[in-house]
């Protein structure tokens, strides 16, 4: 088995707590309302949204990818940690068996957050994921990232 792993970290004015709450724990409502260009929902197909809950991500007709399905391995809003496997989906390319991210938002001396976020690539046998490929993944998330910060910044009541 391959494997490949990458260590990102971001800055954002915005506390961990509020960020936390927009970007991951209310993500299903709040994304598909600030990115409808890209995507069309993100449902809940198993559990409650915690540790154990699967989801899945549908985007608009006419993009590279039509949906992914993740499963939420941790989640923590006093630690604010969140990890997910990628299970399936158009973003599993052939011999690309999964994707594992951990995030992690800490508070900056500024009173914004940290975010780092590590994400595993497990591929079959000596198959490698090629740079650019990762690298899309990687400006798309932080896209989505950056919008979601810009509305809390427009919105300083929202998420408190």
């Amino acid at each position: 088995m391959g494997f490949a792993s990458f260590t990102d970290e971001y800055t954002s004015p915005i506390a961990p707590s509020r960020l936390f709450k927009a970007s991951i724990i209310d993500s299903h409502n709040l994304v598909p309302k600030l990115l409808p260009q890209g995507i069309k929902s993100i449902e809940l197909v198993q559990g409650d949204g915690g540790a154990g809950s699967i989801k899945q991500v549908n985007f608009i007709d006419g993009r590279n990818f039509n949906s992914v399905k993740y499963h939420i391995d941790e989640l923590s809003e006093e630690k604010y940690t969140y990890n997910y496997t990628l299970l399936e989906g158009d973003a599993l390319v052939e011999k690309l068996q999964k994707i594992t991210y951990e995030v992690k938002f800490e508070s900056s001396p500024s009173g914004g957050t940290i975010s780092k976020v590590t994400s595993k690539y497990y591929t079959d046998g000596d198959f490698m994921l090629k740079e650019e490929d990762i690298k899309a993944g990687k400006e798309k998330v932080l896209m989505m990232y950056k919008v979601v910060e810009a509305y809390l910044l427009q919105n300083p009541d929202a998420y408190a």
